[in-house]
């Protein structure tokens, strides 16, 4: 269904439709993605176009793409069309969705309220119905927390399983691929066409199924209390739910351990084109690259040691049947006129669950499971390692049996 035609949405770098002439004269119409339209993050290369990246200094600094990343051509070889390429925050490096450059993509189902980033326009596009699917990365929960705001579904791989050649890095230990859809289904179809291999074992049953309680310890007291009974719902379904406390000394921990490698990271990937351009970038933005150039080497590398006893941790709880219930954001969409202070908090806060599955390198699903205050509310499970195909049939088995579906 479509709610808002695509000019209204502020969601696209490229005219829509421009681009569907010449992605669709090649697709085969037996691919298992023929007929189906779709938008790319204006991270992803397009031969022949410049990779904007969110910011106008940085598409006057590079020159157009040679070639399409890998992740485009999976996608034209399977028959999908591409529509346009879509906003983003300026280098990917925020999670609110909002532009300073170019604006904020509408959040079709909150109108009043931020669509979240940083694959902002991907989000906006499928929330709408103007696209089928949509392309997003996720570093930090840059596909999650969109997809929870919109009220959509978004899925964010196992690390590594999806080719990043051809898009813009920016933290790259984090870096993945990402998809959002209005529905399981589709979420599925799209990972056949892009992870390298799929395990097509029939059983969707898991041995475990974990409700992570210092998780939804971090959202704010109202929308928890709204997403609980659908979390034990959906645990149920699944199997008998067991309560667990993934962090001995608090999430707000494991954010710290995010955010120090995530910025030393970043600037060591884009330090040097900050240094000289720096001035032309979003303050917010910009600071945080700073913060990136601040972190010692001791620092780094501590945070380092730390993610992996992290990981050792959750590889431990999650074996290979077992599933991770965690709420995908602390609230819904924070309203457009918020106060930068207000959005600064709300994003440590998302952080301190977005966190998880990035730390542990592990594929994560958000499902539009309900509505809070008239806005969508996310539910995500998180499988183990490489565990995406499993995980993809847990939320296909969710959404049948609950009955979940675009909000």
């Amino acid at each position: 269904m479509i709610l808002y035609k695509a000019e209204d949405l502020g969601a696209f770098v490229t005219p829509f439709g421009a681009m569907a002439e010449q992605s669709s004269g090649s697709a085969p119409r037996d691919g298992p993605l023929a007929g189906l339209t779709f938008a790319l993050k204006d991270l992803y290369d397009v031969a022949g176009i410049v990779t904007g990246c969110g910011s106008p200094r940085w598409a006057q600094t590079h020159g157009p793409a040679a070639e399409n990343a890998p992740v485009l051509d999976r996608l034209l070889a399977a028959g999908a069309v591409l529509m346009g390429k879509t906003h983003t925050d300026e280098l990917a490096y925020s999670l609110l969705g909002m532009n300073p450059h170019y604006g904020t993509p509408l959040n079709p189902r909150a109108p009043d309220r931020i669509p979240g980033g940083s694959s902002n326009g991907s989000a906006s596009a499928v929330a709408a119905g103007i696209v089928d699917f949509a392309i997003g990365s996720d570093t930090g929960g840059s596909v999650r927390l969109p997809a929870s705001f919109c009220g959509i579904f978004g899925m964010r791989p196992s690390y590594g399983r999806v080719s990043l050649e051809g898009v813009m890095a920016l933290a790259p230990s984090f870096d993945t691929a990402g998809w959002f859809a209005r529905d399981a289904a589709l979420l599925q179809r799209i990972a056949r066409v892009l992870l390298p291999s799929w395990d097509d074992e029939t059983d969707d049953m898991p041995s475990r199924v974990l409700l992570a309680e210092d998780a939804f310890e971090r959202m704010n007291a109202a929308p928890r209390e709204t997403l609980w009974p659908h979390a034990e719902q959906a645990a149920r379904v699944l199997g008998e739910p067991e309560a667990i406390r993934l962090s001995e000394n608090g999430l707000e921990e494991w954010m710290d351990v995010f955010r120090v490698i995530q910025a030393r990271e970043a600037w060591n990937r884009h330090g040097d084109w900050i240094r000289e351009e720096g001035g032309n970038v979003d303050k917010g933005v910009y600071e945080r690259f700073l913060m990136g150039s601040r972190i010692t080497d001791d620092a780094f590398e501590n945070a380092r040691e730390k993610r992996e006893e992290i990981t050792a941790r959750m590889n431990k709880a999650l074996d290979d049947k077992t599933i991770l219930i965690v709420p995908t954001t602390p609230d819904i969409a924070p309203l457009k006129t918020s106060s930068p202070s207000f959005f600064a908090a709300f994003r440590n806060q998302a952080l301190s669950i977005l966190c998880i599955a990035g730390l542990a390198r592990l594929p994560q699903i958000t499902l539009p499971i309900t509505v809070h205050g008239g806005a969508p509310l996310g539910l995500s499970v998180i499988g183990p390692r490489d565990g995406d195909a499993f995980l993809l049939r847990i939320a296909s088995r969710l959404a049948g049996a609950l009955g979940i579906e675009a909000q």
